[in-house]
């Protein structure tokens, strides 16, 4: 098996499940690239590679675009970044262990665009749900599963 090739990239800003993907890296025996900007400090480990880049709005987004290969796992919020992710080739989680697929890009990058629209017009949008241990679980679980598929193919 050629583990280059069963690599996670996280965009790794916002992401509340940083530990959980270096356990389960470590665990599947792949690696993992954590992207961030200079005002989060991340700490690279056994398996686990850091990249900082500038504080400017789309850096990490560039960056992650840029190395994106067919058979990595992107772990992204980010609808914009998981739409490059898709047309790359990868597979999208998110934090929350929700699978991205190419049938649900288009209604994501939709709602996401109705409400900013609506934040522009001054309308106040609800945000997610507070994030919970069963979110962590529900993402190890489907991060799991996702990087011992690669590995029996």
């Amino acid at each position: 098996m050629n583990f280059a090739r069963r690599r996670v990239v996280v965009d790794g800003d916002a992401c509340p499940v940083k530990a959980e993907i270096a356990a389960t890296v470590l665990e599947c025996e792949a690696t993992a690239l954590m992207v961030s900007s200079h005002a989060h400090v991340l700490v690279p480990g056994p398996s686990v590679d850091v990249v900082t880049v500038d504080a400017s709005d789309q850096s990490a987004d560039l960056y992650i675009a840029n190395v994106l290969n067919k058979q990595d796992v992107l772990v992204t919020g980010d609808y914009g970044l998981a739409a490059i992710g898709l047309a790359r080739g990868a597979a999208i989680l998110t934090p929350r262990g929700r699978e991205i697929r190419e049938s649900d890009i288009d209604a994501l990058l939709e709602q996401r665009h109705h409400s900013a629209r609506q934040r522009r017009g001054g309308k106040r949008t609800k945000g997610p749900p507070p994030f919970t241990d069963e979110d962590r679980i529900r993402f190890q679980h489907k991060l799991r599963t996702l990087l011992r598929g690669m590995q029996e193919n």
